[in-house]
């Protein structure tokens, strides 16, 4: 048997931005441990403080979205990981590109969906990258 790497499957550094990081946080939480998972809903309630619900329900939207349009598997690492996986980087480059680069970021989606029909989901990434720009958090990659 042989043994693959940690670079190899965690092949992305943790995002520089700190609203990138919060958004992973709770994605991964989320993807874990449900969409009303409180240490996720704690981390935004931190990071927006009484701005808070609109980033939280927008991104707990955008997660049921993903669940339910993904043609397989989206592979999300646990909170302690010091790296990322291949799709929560494109994620979250999805996340900083949707209002400027539409293209980029629908081309992107596509591919970690495994579909061509995406308008639903990137209209949720659309309003979660517009919740934290809003709210002074802006994702950038």
């Amino acid at each position: 048997m042989t043994q693959v790497s940690p670079v190899a499957l965690l092949p992305h550094a943790l995002p520089a931005d700190p609203a990138a990081r919060i958004a992973l946080f709770a994605i991964r939480r989320m993807g874990a441990h449900g969409l009303a998972d409180a240490r996720a809903a704690q981390a935004i309630f931190y990071a927006f403080r009484r701005n808070f619900r609109r980033p939280l329900v927008l991104l707990r939207a955008l997660m049921a979205d993903l669940a339910a349009s993904a043609a397989g598997t989206i592979a999300i690492a646990p909170c302690c990981c010091a790296r990322m996986t291949s799709a929560e980087a494109a994620l979250l480059a999805i996340l900083a590109r949707v209002e400027t680069q539409p293209d980029s970021a629908h081309v992107l989606l596509s591919d970690l969906l495994g579909t061509r029909r995406t308008d639903g989901v990137l209209a949720s990434a659309a309003a979660v990258a517009t919740a934290f720009a809003d709210a002074g958090r802006p994702i950038s990659c």
